[in-house]
């Protein structure tokens, strides 16, 4: 299980954090370089370049957040000029795009961070930008909402891109867009004009992951371990009754692709930091503040247990808890993970993301009085940073395009490059633990420095 240093403090990591963004700007400006738009948005390096990889197009959003984030961090305007006029030229497509259920990933982390950064005073006032940015974000959200299936219980889900009957682990972070569009006053128009909330598809969407992804350790079936998830629940599209547990990326549909567990983790803080900005008369239809909250919470709470115990000393996890050659590993959970053994690759974009949830979680908590639980998800949350900005995981080959190393994608479709001499994946990167590195430095350099607090909806206070 993970060791946690419960001596670090934000500050310990400045001067790695600074040397990231000095690695990153070289990143992004050997990508920009080599990209072409028409072979599709990076995914993955091969041999230390970035490649596409078809299957659903949601790594664009990454590409160019990451260099709104390196503006962001840095002041340096290339980066802005680089993401905004690549955001504009390629993202409008992204915004309707009714095939998948990934719009938080490709349009909060692109129009969002402009939004966000007009908001914060960064960039000059400019209405009819800001404008574009909020209409972008608006319509958005509301295509992500109308991918919508009913549950028997009378709930439902956002359904990911396989189909009615299926829900995604991952869109419980992609809810960021129904969170932004309904706080610029939008909702959904459904047929004879119905309004139809985004809050309310937002808060139905996570107490459907709650109730189905996350498991609590109350005999579901024989493997119901407190914390687990699901990467995939499926249900039966014609009465919405819930069927079994799958998964696509994982190992089974009874064990926890760790990547899953990191998206539902940093979904749920997030959205629990959201609630504290929203009216208490919002959320009344829903059971009060207190209701959502705790609704919100449970799964926070015991995913990140869950992740803690079930990590390396260090933080960083194997790709599934219940890959098949964990065996020939030994007691792996004692020592720090291994990226170079021959039986089963880690996944660092999994710590990254989850390092953002277990800080968010922890800052979260810290800020209802829950200094003790608090304080131990945040410094959990830096010690898994600590060591993502440390090599082998932090990329200082000059000629390679990636950032953090050691991600995968897809390990039962083996589409991640295997290196020459060895038997799994290793020494690569993927747009999205790129992304989330350079996500969760910003969030705790601006803590570091004391300044506004680093949240996608722009609070006007300290978070």
């Amino acid at each position: 299980m993970l060791h946690i240093d419960n001596s670090l403090t934000p500050d310990d990591l400045t001067a790695a954090i600074g040397r990231m963004w000095e690695l990153s700007a070289q990143k992004l400006l050997a990508i920009e370089q080599t990209w072409s738009p028409g072979a599709g948005a990076p995914v993955f390096t091969v041999g230390g370049r970035y490649t596409s990889r078809a299957w659903t197009d949601w790594t664009q959003g990454f590409q160019f957040g990451s260099a709104l984030l390196q503006y962001d961090a840095t002041g340096e305007e290339r980066f802005l000029h680089l993401g905004r006029e690549n955001i504009y030229r390629y993202m409008p497509v992204h915004i309707t795009h009714t095939g998948v259920h990934d719009h938080g990933f490709n349009t909060i982390s692109t129009y969002g961070n402009l939004w966000r950064l007009f908001r914060e005073g960064r960039l000059p006032h400019d209405p009819a930008e800001l404008r574009l940015c909020e209409l972008a974000i608006c319509c958005s959200g509301a295509v992500q909402a109308m991918r919508w299936a009913r549950t028997a219980d009378g709930g439902g889900y956002i359904y990911s891109f396989n189909g009615p009957h299926s829900l995604f682990a991952d869109t419980m972070r992609t809810l960021r867009v129904l969170a932004l569009a309904h706080l610029l006053g939008h909702v959904l128009k459904g047929e004879g004009d119905q309004p139809i909330s985004l809050l309310e598809r937002l808060l139905q969407h996570a107490q459907t992951t709650a109730r189905y992804t996350v498991y609590y350790g109350e005999g579901r079936d024989i493997y119901d371990v407190r914390g687990r998830v699901a990467h995939e629940s499926l249900f039966n599209p014609n009465n919405g009754s819930y069927r079994a547990p799958s998964t696509q990326q994982g190992y089974s549909p009874f064990s926890t692709w760790t990547r899953g567990l990191a998206w539902v983790l940093l979904g749920f803080a997030e959205q629990l930091e959201f609630t504290d900005v929203l009216q208490d008369a919002q959320l009344e239809p829903f059971g009060g503040c207190t209701a959502v909250q705790e609704l919100l919470l449970r799964p926070a709470l015991t995913t990140a247990d869950f992740y803690l115990q079930n990590t390396p000393t260090d933080g960083i996890p194997y790709w599934d808890t219940g890959a098949p050659g964990l065996v020939h590993l030994g007691d792996y959970l004692n020592r720090p993970a291994d990226p170079f053994n021959p039986y089963e690759p880690v996944d660092s974009s999994a710590a990254a993301i989850a390092a953002q949830g277990l800080l968010r979680l922890g800052h979260w908590l810290s800020g209802q009085g829950r200094d003790e639980e608090g304080t131990r998800y945040w410094q959990a949350g830096l010690t898994v940073l600590k060591r993502l900005l440390e090599e082998p995981y932090l990329c200082t080959d000059p000629h390679h395009q990636g950032l953090l190393l050691h991600s995968v994608y897809h390990r039962p479709n083996g589409w991640d490059h295997v290196p020459e001499g060895q038997r799994v994946p290793g020494g690569e990167a993927t747009m999205w633990g790129d992304y989330h590195l350079r996500e969760v430095c910003l969030y705790v350099q601006r803590i570091a420095r004391d300044e506004r607090y680093h949240a996608f909806f722009a609070p006007t206070e300290g978070g």
